[in-house]
Order: structure tokens, then C-alpha cells, then sequence
């Protein structure tokens, strides 16, 4: 009987702090909307055939408010593409690289790029660019973030500043990340999206 007793009690217990710690590690739908600039990097990842660029956003959506430093290396030639195509139009394709996050709080979310591409119109000056991002890990509120998810960076840039050649080197972005991150610790309050 005192068995029992114990089983009742705790078997309740068990369940509300099964629960509780599922709320605060709880699977987070991700939308954030950012603008900034994007130019050359002086860091150097080495990767045969490119040249380093580096983005540097700042932004507020469903994890707060972050400012986002991205390094990666574009490449040096084009890439076919059936989708961005047509003159003056070129495509390239990224495929190293990586970027912190750094909430209004102090918390840091690593990503790798897994895949990049921009479509780039070169009598306009603009282009549309795409960046798979993988979590990695964290610190703070994603210390415990499960790495691995992925976020997708949709932006669209438009040049600002070109060399006395005439070659583009500074831009102006904005855009949208969203995706799913699992692991996130700790109350950060949402702050309105722009």
C-alpha cells in the first residue's frame, strides 16, 4: 500500500517536469527579417578559385533581436543555372563558409553554410541571394541547441559603392531567415518585427 502511495505521488510529479523542461527545449518555428551590408572580407578561407565575402546584418524576429556576421568564399566563375539565366545575368554558387548570430542578450547561434547561390544581374546591379545555413551549436539560451537543423537566408542586394573600375564592392541587403530551431534554453521576449 505505501508503495502505491509513492507511485501516486511521484508518477505526477514525474510528468509535470517531463513537461517542463520539454517547454523550455521546445522545438522553435524561426522568422527574422534583417538588412545591412555585404562586401569583401579580409579573413581567408583558403578555398581554391574564390575570393571571401562577408555579410554583416543586423535584425529582430522570433528570437529577439541579433546582429549576424557571415564570412564565406564566393567563387571566381559563374555556374550555369536554368533558373538565372539571360543577359548580363550570371549565377554562382557558394559552398564554404560560416557566421554567429549574437542576440540582444548576449547569446551566440553558430551556423555553417552548406549551400549558397545569387543570381546576379550585372546591368542592374542587383541580385537575389539564397544561404542554407546548419546550426552548429551556442551559447547562453542555445547552449543546449540541437545541432544540425538547418535555416534558410533569402536576401536581396543591390550595389552601393563600386572600385574606380566600375566593379561593385559594397552592397546593401535585406531579407528574411526562417527554419526550425530545437533546444532553445531560457525566455528572450519577441520583439516586433520591423
Amino acid at each position: 500500500m505505501k508503495t502505491t502511495m509513492n507511485l501516486s505521488i511521484f508518477l505526477p510529479m514525474a510528468a509535470v517536469l517531463t513537461l517542463g523542461v520539454a517547454a523550455v527545449y521546445a522545438q522553435e518555428p524561426v522568422k527574422m527579417t534583417f538588412s545591412g551590408t555585404a562586401g569583401a572580407s579580409a579573413s581567408n578561407l583558403q578555398q581554391p578559385n574564390t575570393r571571401n565575402g562577408e555579410d554583416n546584418y543586423a535584425g529582430t524576429g522570433t528570437l529577439g533581436s541579433f546582429t549576424f556576421r557571415l564570412l564565406e568564399a564566393d567563387p571566381n566563375s559563374p555556374t550555369a543555372s536554368n533558373t538565372c539565366s539571360g543577359p548580363n545575368v550570371i549565377y554562382a554558387v557558394e559552398s564554404a563558409g560560416g557566421g554567429v548570430f549574437r542576440f540582444q542578450d548576449g547569446s551566440l547561434l553558430f551556423v555553417q553554410l552548406t549551400h549558397g547561390s545569387d543570381c546576379l544581374n550585372l546591368a542592374t546591379g542587383e541580385a537575389h541571394c539564397i544561404r542554407i545555413l546548419q546550426i552548429t551549436g551556442g551559447t547562453g539560451r542555445f547552449k543546449n541547441v540541437s545541432p544540425g537543423a538547418l535555416l534558410t537566408l533569402t536576401e536581396a542586394i543591390a550595389t552601393v559603392l563600386t572600385d574606380a573600375l566600375g566593379n561593385p564592392v559594397l552592397f546593401a541587403a535585406n531579407g528574411t531567415i526562417t527554419g526550425t530551431v530545437s533546444g532553445v534554453g531560457g525566455a528572450q521576449s519577441q520583439d516586433s518585427q520591423p
